[in-house]
């Protein structure tokens, strides 16, 4: 990947380009329908301590819009059992991140529907939707711990959700 990190360039003003929740790519409101010009453009992404995420180079910088996050976990693989597994996801964009210390897993309370929705870090401040079929899987694979509902993977427990809340006991 492109060290956008180490890059500053100038602020060259927002573009029309979005990225769906759905994880597709949109530019002047058409999809974005070669998947290697989507990876070039996701591989020079950048989430900025603003909140807000850019399309960097070394010699711009320019704005675009994210519904929800850039990327949506597409696949799942799962090794080892119970304390011992890991899991893994596979990116719209091709990335493999596993959940563990460098790509943790978060879980988010979605507003008007009170759902959850899990996320894995991807890098930098750039995250993976877990797509709702494999948040299914996921919560198959998922146990009480203590108060806590969630699953293991590389070692950690990554809560989902209070056990009580979904009437789950240990």
């Amino acid at each position: 990947m492109p060290p956008v990190h180490l890059w500053n360039p100038p602020f060259c003003g927002d573009i029309d380009m979005r990225i769906a929740q759905d994880g597709l790519w949109y530019y002047l409101n058409s999809p974005i329908g070669r998947k290697p010009l989507m990876k070039l453009f996701a591989s020079v992404l950048r989430h900025d301590e603003d909140g807000k995420y850019y399309l960097v180079t070394p010699v711009e910088k320019c704005g675009i819009r994210v519904d929800d996050a850039p990327f949506v976990a597409i696949r799942m693989s799962v090794e080892g059992k119970g304390r011992d597994q890991s899991i893994t996801f596979e990116t719209n964009t091709d990335d493999i991140v596993t959940i563990d210390a460098t790509h943790p897993m978060r879980v988010a309370v979605e507003a008007g529907t009170e759902g959850l929705k899990p996320y894995v870090l991807v890098r930098g401040r750039l995250e993976a939707l877990v797509s709702r079929a494999l948040f299914y899987d996921l919560v198959a694979l998922g146990t009480v711990e203590g108060d806590w509902f969630g699953v293991w993977s590389a070692g950690r427990f990554w809560p989902m959700q209070r056990a009580a809340e979904i009437g789950a006991v240990a």
